[in-house]
């Protein structure tokens, strides 16, 4: 996908550079290769089985079975299509995703359209809409169904208001008209509850139109091998080495849940790889597991559960995403009855990831000792299972009431 992502804004964080997706990508596969890692390339993997054998086939070596001490899953993201919100109308041509015509334009050197709207407001919407209007097409609007932008706040800025292109936000697509080729698309306001309002309905002629409507975990590969998909996110439920509930199998990236940036999947693969290397090497962390859980405005947490040893020995990081829109708020972890850590947020969007990384240690001796004498007993424990002794929960929420006395000092 790197590829096709030939706009900047790659590395800011990890690299504290500005690169464009090629280069981002040549970035680490070129440590790779200084690494001595093997790479089998047009190898499409048919199955993982809980044993962590892999099924492969390619061109040179026919069908494969690989038996693995470990398995990272990293397969990433498929984009949600018309038939995923079931628009009405006529089936014509110049339906696209976004990114199907990202890779017509950026790749490949062809105009999907010269009339363009975009049904959702995802950054790869955001970033289209801005690379057909360089490209001399003209994007109408930006519909997004939600009371606010699914994108980056750069990528509307950059994208949208920069570029002149109308953004409107509680509406939707409630038709498609065309024959042939895409006509037209009948417009309508939405409620609180996302059904469109009878009679604010409106047509906005076009001859293309692009969905940048989410992205779907691709998790084939995860069910066959039995792994534990969480009903949130959509993909594996993971601990902090980003291990799935079947020992030895691990995940990271979109496939166990959807980022904004990449520098944050980068982070998520280097914790896969370390805890599978921990895992071959006998190094990994025993004993009991705390559970996380999204608390008051937050949607989800990842990890879904945190090795009780980690906590005491090393940083845990912890992605997230808010609910709704919020200022000045503070984000807490609390665990036992104990708020261990705070982090002061100026703004939180649903679009925009929020991480937290309790530094080591910060737990305190009481929470810890509560939290072993619980679950010790019960031994380690997989995300997914049932697990009475899992010991308390590592619960995450947003606090508003205090986060403007206590400015922006962590906690």
């Amino acid at each position: 996908v790197l590829n096709q992502c030939i706009h900047n804004g790659f590395g800011l964080q990890l690299l504290a550079q500005e690169l464009t997706g090629p280069e981002y990508a040549e970035h680490f596969i070129a440590e790779a290769l200084d690494c001595g890692v093997e790479t089998m390339l047009n190898t499409m993997v048919l199955d993982v089985t809980r044993e962590r054998e892999i099924i492969a086939i390619n061109s040179d070596e026919g069908l494969m079975h690989i038996q693995a001490r470990a398995v990272i899953l990293a397969m990433g993201a498929r984009e949600r299509n018309r038939g995923a919100v079931t628009i009405p109308g006529t089936r014509p041509s110049g339906v696209f995703t976004a990114g199907a015509a990202q890779r017509f334009v950026n790749m490949e050197g062809y105009m999907p359209g010269r009339r363009v709207v975009v049904l959702g407001s995802g950054d790869i919407g955001l970033i289209m809409a801005r690379r057909m209007t360089w490209e001399g097409a003209k994007v109408e609007a930006v519909l997004e169904i939600m009371p606010f932008p699914s994108g980056l706040t750069r990528n509307i800025v950059q994208c949208l208001d920069d570029q002149g292109i109308p953004l409107y936000l509680s509406h939707t697509v409630v038709c498609i008209k065309g024959d042939e080729r895409v006509e037209g698309v009948t417009v309508a306001r939405v409620d609180e509850n996302l059904k469109p309002i009878p009679g604010t309905e409106w047509d906005i002629p076009c001859d293309t139109l692009l969905l940048s409507i989410g992205l779907i975990p691709e998790n084939e590969l995860s069910l066959e091998a039995g792994v534990e998909l969480d009903a949130i996110t959509g993909g594996p439920a993971v601990t902090d080495e980003m291990e799935t509930s079947i020992s030895g199998i691990f995940a990271c990236g979109n496939v166990v849940h959807i980022h904004d940036l990449v520098d944050n999947v980068t982070r998520e693969a280097c914790t896969a790889g370390e805890g599978a290397a921990r895992l071959v090497t006998g190094q990994q962390p025993g004993g009991a597991n705390v559970r996380t859980r999204a608390g008051d405005g937050i949607r989800y947490v990842v990890p879904q559960q945190v090795h009780v040893e980690n906590l005491a020995d090393r940083d845990v990081r912890l992605f997230m995403r808010v609910t709704r829109p919020a200022e000045n708020v503070r984000v807490e972890a609390e665990i036992g009855g104990e708020v261990v850590f705070s982090k002061f947020e100026r703004v939180v969007r649903p679009a925009e990831m929020v991480a937290l990384t309790i530094p080591a240690g910060k737990v305190s001796r009481q929470a810890m000792a509560a939290t072993a004498s619980v679950c010790g007993a019960g031994g380690a424990h997989r995300p997914g299972k049932a697990n009475p002794q899992a010991g308390p929960e590592l619960v995450m929420r947003i606090a508003v009431r205090d986060a403007s006395r206590k400015g922006g000092k962590e906690a």
